[in-house]
């Protein structure tokens, strides 16, 4: 029976909650730190290597920036109260702040605060941040539906010619990086709109947008599964899809097109000609939200994550006192090589190698007298049910090759 990520937790201590926080607001331990920093800097790494470039935005806004924005008038259900900032100048009313639902308003900003030429384009913003959503309190479970969202953000500024290029960039990190994590997309959702008014723009910016979204598919090789009424307010997105076990069906990944926004902030760049045109602005999410991406990982892996991932990446157990001097040079070798082992010292072998087993380590290193002599560790990998004696050399090489490539399996 596949356990879900709040029962795997009892074991691996991933998050916590406390009263005292909040519901909704989980507690990251160390050893889900560990997890967080991980896929953060997965995140960091695809972006880079798509010209994203970082940023560092507010959690807090005017609630006049997220009215311009539009969010307030379609989101304030889901908004925290404002927070009354006490009186002005002259007895003028001070100023309300927001705790953000999203961060493009607050990326907007940031490419307003130059103007920008047609050759500088795209501008691709990326930020790792928090945004929030006053869930109510009968929807909020473990990590996967939350209060605050801690969200890989990047929003792409470009030329409307530029748009189906960005489009396919996004969609193609996005396939890349649930490929690292292996996590399966199920399917690709092409999200458009429906009859209703609630949507923002002209019809003709909708068809060149949703347009723009079927040829990045298309050029993927991607199948789309069209979805009306399931667009954002502000234009299409292609969601990557995911059904969890129990049959209950999450986005992990987006790539949505936005007009909205540059027209509300008045974003633009100066064109060849020297006039001024309007930007479209591309969000994409690659790894997606932290803790819906870890709740995925733990229930994916049963708990016993990649090597790379897993907040303890090997179990070091000496059979007696006599091999401590050696378990601890392996320990040194492997911190020396940015690994993560955790040496386990005390009380039997047996309840030991259990404890291991029960963390969900990927690696179980025994060494006993004959290994302490020889230089060498007897290794379990239990994921592959591999178990082989190897020397510590050996052994540090093929840990850091499997950390250093992300891989879903470690080459023996």
């Amino acid at each position: 029976m596949n356990l879900d990520h709040r029962d795997l937790n009892r074991d691996l201590a991933i998050f916590a909650t406390d009263p005292l926080a909040g519901s909704g607001l989980p507690l990251w331990l160390p050893d889900g730190a560990v997890i967080f920093a991980e896929l953060e800097r997965l995140a960091a790494d695809l972006a880079r290597a798509d010209g994203c470039v970082p940023v560092k935005t507010p959690v807090l806004g005017k609630r006049a920036l997220f009215e311009r924005s539009g969010h307030w008038a379609k989101f304030a259900d889901d908004m925290f109260p404002p927070m009354a900032m006490g009186s002005g100048p002259a007895g003028e009313s001070g100023d309300e702040l927001v705790l953000r639902p999203a961060n493009c308003p607050h990326h907007a900003l940031v490419y307003k605060a130059r103007q920008h030429s047609y050759r500088e384009l795209p501008i691709r913003l990326h930020e790792l941040a928090p945004m929030f959503r006053a869930e109510r309190s009968g929807v909020l479970s473990g990590l996967s539906r939350v209060r605050q969202i801690n969200l890989d953000d990047t929003h792409v500024f470009c030329r409307p010619d530029q748009v189906a290029e960005e489009a396919g960039k996004a969609l193609h990190s996005a396939l890349k990086a649930q490929e690292i994590l292996g996590l399966r997309v199920d399917y690709v959702r092409l999200s458009l709109r429906d009859a209703s008014p609630s949507y923002l723009g002209s019809v003709e910016q909708w068809d060149g947008a949703e347009e723009a979204l079927r040829k990045a598919a298309a050029e993927a090789g991607v199948e789309v599964v069209v979805a009306p009424g399931e667009a954002a307010f502000y234009g299409p997105k292609l969601d990557l899809q995911v059904i969890d076990p129990a049959g209950h069906e999450e986005t992990i990944a987006t790539v949505q097109i936005d007009f909205n926004q540059p027209e509300r902030f008045d974003l633009t760049y100066d064109a060849a000609d020297g006039s001024r045109e309007r930007v479209v602005m591309v969000h994409r999410g690659t790894v997606g939200s932290m803790e819906r991406v870890t709740a995925a990982l733990l229930e994916r892996y049963q708990g016993r994550l990649p090597l790379w991932l897993a907040p303890a990446q090997i179990a070091v157990l000496p059979v007696s006192a006599d091999q401590d001097s050696a378990a601890r040079r392996l320990v040194d070798a492997l911190v020396a090589e940015g690994l993560r082992p955790r040496l386990d010292a005390g009380g039997s072998l047996g309840g030991r190698i259990r404890e291991s087993r029960r963390r969900r380590e990927p690696l179980i290193a025994v060494i006993g007298a004959v290994e302490a002599d020889a230089g060498q560790v007897q290794v379990r990998d239990v994921a592959a049910g591999v178990e082989r004696q190897v020397d510590v050399d050996d052994l540090v090489a093929v840990m850091k090759a499997a950390y250093v490539s992300r891989a879903v399996e470690i080459s023996w």
